[in-house]
């Protein structure tokens, strides 16, 4: 691909919920631009952006991909993002690298969940919108009623430049408000169309519009609204550059039509991107200096910076990281510096990305998008500079991860093949996290949702051959007791030479919550030997680590040995360990003991309207109301104390409840007993899996 100065450069990022056409829409401009010669198809699996098999396979935008093309002599660096909320993280990362944000809508379903979630994502980060409704020739469509659902739900000032001719099967072209002209398609492939007038059945209603998009655009300047209030008419040079003006400055939001599936406005939709998209020439991008955290400002000109945005594992090529660059020249084979590890890295090639094809690039100037190979130290929200001239970057911020799930593998002899595979993929997602649980010695993943679990242990398979089970993760319970009692221990065998005995008097009682364990020598007399001491603990620990219900670990107990005696012969360590082994669980038995369970403390932010559902739910999984208050913007905010075993699955419970809305934070607070109808259950599971593994 050839070199591109930075006034020839847009960057834009394609967003939107799932199905609305975002992936169909990136490949029609990749063809009217002539960047392919085909024209691809989602459900054929051959679009050019959805080219993993899990894509493929599945239908829907999984990883975000960058598909350059060129329209009118200028380089228009698409990013096809994903429209499901598992995949926020892709969503995020590529609006940090864009100038703008073409939001697209189905023209039958509207607003729906995911729009307003990834036009509040572009309202965080400043981002100015077009707004493009597709699929005009679907059943159902309806411009006008999205128009006013986006006017309803999403805030700010919408306005049409272009109206539908026709709709469903009878939609046809576009009224283009800026011409005042009637832009029909001449052949099956929309490469050409006819100028004609506007149809009469449509004159009212385009110049209301016309006039609406007139007012808009004279606010965004004084001469123009002086000439607007005059009554004098506006050149298309004129309603151009305020089109212009009121897109950058966020001042309104554009709203075209077509269909990406016949290539209907297409063509208009490169031309408005082209024309009224700022270029990166002008940027200036703010981050911090490393040492002494005083702002720094990067102009194009200044010398070179860029932000790592994505990162990919491919077990063939190796990491694949996205890089934006902010200012100056990235080159091939050249040495760069990573501000946020203190690092230096080695360039190899750089190359563009379209798909997964690849073209090699000379150089990437600033505001350009480049892909870069093997590199070994930078991931996912790095900063890369001119070590002589330092900056890093602010890093992305994405949702806490929720949703957890146990991972094993199926076969024996994976468990450092999974290792390895996570990491590559962690590295590839920053909003998967995974740990060990030392208590239930379970390897845990957690993620945003149950698809990308799902599409995660599919690429385990697919990219490193480790095939894995995904499974709900054990509930760490915990054992105590609620009385006292005193009790003895003896261990006594006889079998030829020296024997075993150990002799132990414990007292057993409750300790307050958190109080975990305490041990005292409350030995006179040397009743037990001061060498036999420590064993007796240990014998006591190992008990308690056992549990005496279910197997879970006792806590919250206090051990007094008070009493015991000893052999001179056949006393040993080993006695007396088992001994006081024997002496607590007999004891503990007798000691009203209980089952308790993990409570977490839950902030669930829902839309008011959802509030009494939410409330009621968590009522339902044994939860806590603590208090309820407002938000701001429409939303609540709930906190209440709920269960660990009634909440692993209440990432997508939300979602169902509050259809995409809701969303939570939780830790952990504190262990509690569980009500006994539960813990019965629970100890008889846990006795029916010990069978089951003895045999």
């Amino acid at each position: 691909m050839k070199e591109y100065k930075s006034e020839n450069i847009r960057n834009v990022g394609i967003i939107a919920h799932g199905g609305a056409g975002k992936t169909s829409l990136t490949e029609a401009m990749l063809f009217s631009s002539g960047a392919v010669n085909r024209l691809g198809k989602v459900d054929d699996g051959t679009s050019t952006t959805d080219f993993e098999p899990e894509e493929i396979r599945r239908k829907v935008t999984i990883s975000a991909a960058l598909a350059p093309c060129e329209w009118n002599g200028q380089k228009i660096n698409i990013v096809d993002t994903p429209g499901y909320a598992d995949f926020v993280a892709e969503v995020k990362g590529s609006l940090s690298a864009v100038d703008a944000a073409l939001v697209v809508l189905c023209a039958a379903s509207g607003v729906e969940v995911e729009t307003e979630k990834v036009w509040q994502y572009a309202n965080d980060l400043h981002l100015p919108r077009i707004a493009f409704i597709n699929k005009m020739d679907r059943e159902n469509a309806d411009f006008y009623s999205v128009l006013n659902s986006m006017k309803e739900k999403l805030g700010g000032h919408i306005v049409p430049v272009q109206l539908p001719i026709g709709a469903q099967s009878v939609f046809k072209g576009i009224v283009d408000l800026v011409k005042m002209k009637a832009l029909v398609p001449v052949n099956s492939q929309c490469s050409q169309y006819n100028e004609t007038d506007i149809p009469s059945d449509m004159g009212d209603q385009a110049q209301e519009a016309r006039q609406a998009m007139l007012e808009a655009v004279a606010e965004t300047d004084d001469e123009l609204l002086t000439k607007y209030l005059e009554g004098e008419e506006l050149t298309e040079q004129e309603i151009s550059t305020g089109l212009h003006k009121g897109i950058m400055q966020g001042k309104f939001y554009p709203v075209l039509c077509g269909s990406a599936m016949k290539n209907i406005g297409v063509f208009q939709l490169l031309n408005l991107i082209v024309d009224n998209i700022a270029s990166p020439a002008a940027k200036v991008s703010v981050g911090k200096h490393p040492l002494t955290q005083e702002t720094v400002e990067r102009k194009v000109s200044d010398p070179f910076s860029a932000l790592v945005f994505k990162t990919t594992a491919d077990p063939f090529v190796g990491r694949l990281s996205y890089i934006r660059v902010l200012s100056g020249q990235l080159k091939p084979d050249s040495t760069i510096y990573n501000a946020s590890k203190d690092k230096m890295e080695r360039l190899g090639s750089l190359f563009a990305l379209r798909g997964k094809n690849q073209d090699p690039m000379p150089v990437a100037n600033a505001g350009d998008i480049v892909v870069v190979a093997k590199l070994q130290e930078s991931g996912t929200g790095d900063t890369l500079c001119d070590k002589d001239k330092p900056v890093i970057y602010p890093g992305m911020e994405y949702p806490k991860p929720m949703f957890t799930m146990c991972i094993e593998p199926k076969n024996k002899g994976d468990e450092d093949k999974i290792g390895s595979a996570l990491g590559r993929l962690t590295d590839e997602d920053p909003t998967l996290r995974v740990r060990k649980d030392a208590e239930t010695r379970q390897l845990l993943v957690t993620g945003t949702g149950e698809l990308q679990l799902d599409i995660m242990a599919e690429r385990m398979k697919r990219k490193f051959g480790v095939e894995i089970k995904l499974s709900t993760p054990k509930i760490p319970y915990r054992e105590t007791i609620r009385g006292n009692v005193k009790i003895e221990g003896k261990h006594k065998k006889q079998s030829g030479g020296h024997g075993q005995y150990g002799h132990v008097w414990l007292q057993l009682e409750p300790l307050s919550s958190g109080g975990d364990f305490e041990f005292v020598d409350a030995i006179f007399g040397g009743a037990v030997p001061r060498q036999y001491i420590p064993a007796v603990e240990k014998g006591v620990r190992d008990a308690l680590a056992g549990g005496i219900l279910a197997g879970y670990p006792m806590v919250d107990v206090k051990v007094t040995l008070t009493d015991g005696s000893y052999h001179t012969v056949d006393s040993s360590e080993m006695a007396f360990k088992i001994a006081s082994t024997m002496a607590l669980r007999k004891g503990a038995l007798q000691a009203k003991p209980v089952l308790l369970e993990p409570i977490y403390q839950m902030d669930v932010l829902v839309p008011e309207t959802y509030m009494g559902d939410v409330v009621g739910d968590l009522n339902g999984k044994r939860g806590r109301i603590q208090g309820m208050e407002p938000n701001g913007k429409g939303m609540s905010a709930v906190k209440a104390q709920v269960p660990l075993s009634e909440v692993f699955n209440y990432a997508i419970h939300l979602r169902s409840l509050t259809q995409g809305r809701g969303s939570f934070d939780m830790n952990f607070s504190h262990y509690e007993e569980v009500p006994q109808r539960i813990a019965e259950t629970i100890i008889a599971g846990a006795k029916k899996d010990k069978v089951t593994e003895e045999e």
